[in-house]
Protein backbone atom coordinates (compact mmCIF):
# COMPACT_ATOMS: atom_id res chain seq x y z
CA UNK A 1 0.00 0.00 0.00
CA UNK A 2 1.38 3.25 -0.78
CA UNK A 3 1.88 6.39 1.39
CA UNK A 4 -0.89 8.28 -0.05
CA UNK A 5 -3.20 5.46 0.75
CA UNK A 6 -2.18 4.50 3.91
CA UNK A 7 -2.19 8.35 5.19
CA UNK A 8 -5.33 9.44 3.36
CA UNK A 9 -5.71 12.44 0.71
CA UNK A 10 -6.66 15.26 3.87
CA UNK A 11 -3.60 14.34 6.19
CA UNK A 12 -1.22 15.15 3.76
CA UNK A 13 -3.14 18.73 2.58
CA UNK A 14 -1.52 21.37 4.71
CA UNK A 15 -4.72 23.70 3.65
CA UNK A 16 -7.26 21.50 4.81
CA UNK A 17 -5.39 20.63 8.25
CA UNK A 18 -5.65 24.09 8.93
CA UNK A 19 -9.02 24.10 7.80
CA UNK A 20 -10.21 20.93 9.77
CA UNK A 21 -8.44 22.87 12.89
CA UNK A 22 -10.32 26.08 12.59
CA UNK A 23 -13.80 24.06 12.25
CA UNK A 24 -12.75 21.79 15.45
CA UNK A 25 -11.60 24.21 17.57
CA UNK A 26 -14.90 26.02 17.32
CA UNK A 27 -17.09 23.36 18.91
CA UNK A 28 -14.80 23.82 22.15
CA UNK A 29 -17.19 23.00 25.15
CA UNK A 30 -14.73 25.37 27.30
CA UNK A 31 -12.27 28.43 25.34
CA UNK A 32 -9.58 29.18 27.53
CA UNK A 33 -10.32 32.99 25.76
CA UNK A 34 -13.51 33.77 26.96
CA UNK A 35 -14.31 35.68 30.17
CA UNK A 36 -16.21 32.88 32.20
CA UNK A 37 -13.46 30.34 31.69
CA UNK A 38 -12.11 29.37 35.19
CA UNK A 39 -8.85 29.08 36.48
CA UNK A 40 -9.52 25.50 37.63
CA UNK A 41 -10.04 24.15 34.00
CA UNK A 42 -6.43 25.13 32.93
CA UNK A 43 -5.91 21.53 34.88
CA UNK A 44 -8.90 19.52 34.02
CA UNK A 45 -7.99 19.46 29.99
CA UNK A 46 -9.26 16.57 27.97
CA UNK A 47 -5.63 16.26 26.59
CA UNK A 48 -4.92 14.82 30.20
CA UNK A 49 -8.26 13.04 30.36
CA UNK A 50 -7.91 9.50 31.29
CA UNK A 51 -10.72 9.27 28.94
CA UNK A 52 -8.67 10.88 26.04
CA UNK A 53 -7.43 9.08 23.08
CA UNK A 54 -5.31 10.67 20.60
CA UNK A 55 -5.54 10.86 16.60
CA UNK A 56 -2.82 9.80 14.81
CA UNK A 57 -1.01 11.70 12.17
CA UNK A 58 -0.72 15.20 12.45
CA UNK A 59 -4.34 16.33 14.41
CA UNK A 60 -3.32 14.22 16.75
CA UNK A 61 -0.82 16.67 18.27
CA UNK A 62 -3.76 18.62 19.06
CA UNK A 63 -7.22 16.69 18.90
CA UNK A 64 -8.07 13.47 20.17
CA UNK A 65 -11.96 11.45 20.81
CA UNK A 66 -13.53 11.30 23.91
CA UNK A 67 -14.57 8.02 25.54
CA UNK A 68 -16.54 8.83 28.36
CA UNK A 69 -19.73 6.56 27.59
CA UNK A 70 -21.58 9.19 30.38
CA UNK A 71 -20.84 12.09 27.87
CA UNK A 72 -22.62 13.65 24.72
CA UNK A 73 -18.90 13.90 23.73
CA UNK A 74 -18.04 10.22 23.34
CA UNK A 75 -16.90 9.46 19.97
CA UNK A 76 -16.60 12.44 19.14
CA UNK A 77 -13.39 14.65 17.76
CA UNK A 78 -12.38 17.30 20.80
CA UNK A 79 -9.73 19.53 21.27
CA UNK A 80 -7.01 18.83 23.79
CA UNK A 81 -7.37 21.86 25.85
CA UNK A 82 -11.05 21.64 25.94
CA UNK A 83 -12.58 20.48 28.90
CA UNK A 84 -15.78 18.96 30.76
CA UNK A 85 -17.20 18.39 34.01
CA UNK A 86 -16.47 14.65 34.23
CA UNK A 87 -12.69 15.37 33.77
CA UNK A 88 -10.69 12.18 35.14
CA UNK A 89 -6.71 12.47 35.78
CA UNK A 90 -5.26 10.08 33.32
CA UNK A 91 -2.11 10.27 35.89
CA UNK A 92 1.47 10.21 34.67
Amino acid sequence: MDEWNRQGHAAKNRDFLDETHERWVALRNRDTAHADYREEWYDEQCGSCKFWLPLAGELGADYGACTNARLLFDGRVRFEHDGCDEFEDAGE
